[in-house]
């Protein structure tokens, strides 16, 4: 994803908005000295969870414990030595848990380091990682807890994502759970908590982020996506569902356009034009498949919660459900695949 001047990135983003609530309940915590050390922040994708616990991380270790009472938002300024430190990595009280490169990759990284070519931001992010956190993972945060604090301050651990932990790994992190070193915070992001270990969860506060508001999600794209026009904004932001992050990605792969030719195709019932259909196909199946997949998920969700036709359309969502998971586990054509959704939905419904 192209960065514009102020980066969205979590690490790198001083900008939180629509979870002042949750803000005030974590400051809180902390001035009155009951801050929990571990700290279960869900919610849905791209609504800003990761932003949150980086602003509690940089927040907690800059505060002065001796001056509680003065502060009144966890905000850290972008040019403060705590914020770059957090951002680069390199703050020798902050460490973050995410799923580690492959061995392939991570000989990439050291081949160029030997050759005093290190990589961009951009190339790092082009390489492969891991499917999920492993134990091997989790044993760099007891090595780095294993070590004492500067000054005796805080230590923040910051897992992004929890979900993404195997049996092994999350069994590690419950360990350390359990009986977590005197003033550490532990930040663990979650898409799915119920999914995870019923112990991990009772042994975590939880805040539990609520999807942005539509008003909100416009101005975070003013922000992030300032050349988008009030029309693509509206658009857009309408069709996220509450998340920043996925409205982004809406934008920056043309979305509501693409979501208005599903549109008009299956609006053209019967008739539609075999040339346009097979066009629109070979696109979807090509370039923008896992895109396409998803919103026209959401174009039959949304059919099927109108008040004409509820059975029917039911019955499509659950058809093409059911033909994206057989391609997808069995690898079959993605192109026959698009094309049996799309005319189903145009032969056998109307617009």
């Amino acid at each position: 994803m192209e960065e514009t001047e102020t980066s969205f990135a979590p690490k790198d983003n001083a900008f939180l908005l629509g979870h002042e609530t949750a803000e005030k309940l974590f400051l809180s915590a902390w001035k009155q000295n009951s801050l929990h050390q571990s700290w279960l922040i869900s919610g849905a994708k791209g609504i800003g969870k990761a932003t949150f616990a980086y602003k509690a991380a940089r927040f907690v270790l800059s505060a002065d414990d001796g001056q509680r009472d003065g502060y009144v938002s966890l905000d850290v300024v972008p040019d403060s030595d705590v914020f770059r430190q957090v951002s680069s990595g390199s703050h020798p009280d902050f460490k973050l848990l995410e799923r580690g490169y492959l061995k392939t990759e991570r000989q990439k990284i050291a081949k160029a380091v030997r050759e005093g070519n290190y990589m961009s931001e951009e190339e790092l992010g082009e390489l492969k990682k891991s499917s999920v956190i492993t134990v091997d993972d989790v044993r760099q945060i007891n090595e780095f807890l294993a070590k004492k604090s500067a000054g005796g301050r805080w230590r923040v651990v910051l897992i992004d994502s929890v979900d993404e932990m195997n049996t092994a790994s999350a069994n590690a992190i419950l360990k350390i759970l359990e009986e977590p070193p005197h003033k550490t915070l532990m930040l663990l992001v979650s898409h799915n908590p119920n999914r995870l270990l019923p112990t991990i969860r009772s042994r975590c506060a939880k805040l539990i982020l609520k999807p942005l508001q539509d008003s909100v999600v416009a101005s975070l794209l003013r922000r992030y996506r300032p050349n988008l026009s009030e029309t693509e904004i509206k658009k857009l932001s309408a069709m996220a569902g509450g998340s920043i992050g996925k409205a982004i990605d809406y934008a920056d792969g043309n979305a509501a356009e693409y979501y208005e030719r599903i549109s008009a195709l299956a609006a053209s019932g019967k008739n539609f034009a075999t040339a346009d259909m097979l066009k629109f196909c070979d696109e979807a199946a090509d370039k923008s498949y896992e895109l396409f997949k998803e919103l026209v998920l959401k174009y039959l969700s949304r059919r099927a919660r109108s008040l004409q036709h509820i059975d029917k359309n039911a019955e499509f969502f659950e058809k093409a459900s059911r033909i994206f998971l057989e391609t997808d586990s069995l690898n079959l054509d993605r192109h026959l695949a698009v094309m049996n959704v799309m005319t189903m939905i145009c032969r056998e419904s109307q617009g």
